[in-house]
């Protein structure tokens, strides 16, 4: 029997997306697939926790404490006895790190500042300042964790360009989901921008939100632009492969809100079909091609802090 995929975290990832649950499962480094699906899968739980609409403010806010004073504790060598499943899943994670500035470490602390900031952000607007910072919370997560789980140990560039690709995909998510989002009391757009234009947060169909939708969307792209030029000098060819199908997740959306004149809807249930699958895959081995591996010999890879 195949353990790694009979696990708690490897079911709740497989529930969750699959297109998550076979990179894991194909791409990650053996080694660390069962911690993989651990990450994944802990996170998961967490978010839809906080998405519930069955509990109170309060008890979302406890909630997160809670989290967040377990994860502090298990870095200080403290292993709490009453957890949970999901919890033990982040228990183990950390109990399995032993490098004193991993990417691992780094993903877990930016996660779970965006787990925090999405419960306080719930039902009230958010300011510019804001929402980078929450944009850069997940990119700087969302990164570290590739470059723990696939080609560990492995050169990949530290510059200005490292979270830019996932930045861009968090600007695409955001717009996709603006819809589901307002539903449960998080609104997308910044403070100032609604203020400016005298709209509210509902009236995406309005000519001032439609211009913000455009500026975002060419974000995006100068992201994903910088993005697939970073992950070209990535050593791992498993990890560039999954940076770049990450990227085409959130391509083949920008060209359809471009031309949908940027008119965001409620839904996207193409992203899910078979053409959508298969334009995905294009666009994928497109940027496999069109953005070989640079020369990228191993250099020393200095501790980022941004976790903690």
């Amino acid at each position: 029997m195949n353990l790694m995929n009979t696990t708690p975290a490897a079911s709740i990832t497989k529930t969750a997306s699959k297109q998550t649950y076979y990179t894991i499962r194909f791409l990650v480094d053996r080694e660390r697939v069962n911690d993989a699906y651990r990450a994944y899968g802990y996170f998961r739980w967490v978010d839809d926790i906080l998405d519930a609409e069955s509990i109170t403010g309060l008890e979302r806010s406890a909630f997160i404490q809670k989290q967040k004073s377990l994860l502090e504790k298990c870095y200080k060598g403290e292993t709490p006895r009453d957890g949970n499943i999901q919890e033990k899943m982040l228990i183990e994670l950390v109990q399995h790190d032993h490098e004193k500035y991993s990417g691992l470490q780094s993903y877990l602390h930016n996660m779970m500042q965006v787990m925090d900031f999405d419960a306080r952000r719930r039902d009230r607007l958010i300011s510019h300042v804001e929402l980078n910072e929450y944009t850069r919370w997940l990119a700087t997560a969302v990164i570290e964790c590739i470059h723990y789980f696939i080609g560990h140990g492995e050169f990949a560039p530290h510059d200005e360009t490292r979270y830019l690709a996932v930045s861009g995909a968090h600007i695409a998510h955001m717009l996709r989901d603006t819809f589901d989002d307002m539903q449960l009391g998080y609104y997308n757009i910044p403070r100032e921008v609604l203020e400016e234009n005298h709209i509210g947060p509902e009236d995406v169909q309005s000519d001032a939100y439609r211009a913000w939708v455009k500026s975002r969307v060419q974000l995006a792209r100068e992201y994903f632009k910088a993005g697939k030029d970073y992950f070209a000098r990535v050593q791992n060819p498993r990890c560039r492969l999954a940076c770049f199908a990450y990227i085409a997740r959130f391509e083949w959306l920008l060209d359809t809100v471009e031309k949908e004149d940027y008119r965001l809807r409620p839904q996207y249930d193409e992203r899910k079909s078979f053409r959508t699958g298969l334009l995905m895959s294009v666009l994928t081995l497109s940027s496999v091609l069109n953005y070989r591996a640079s020369d990228a010999r191993p250099q020393p890879i200095f501790p980022h802090s941004a976790g903690k």
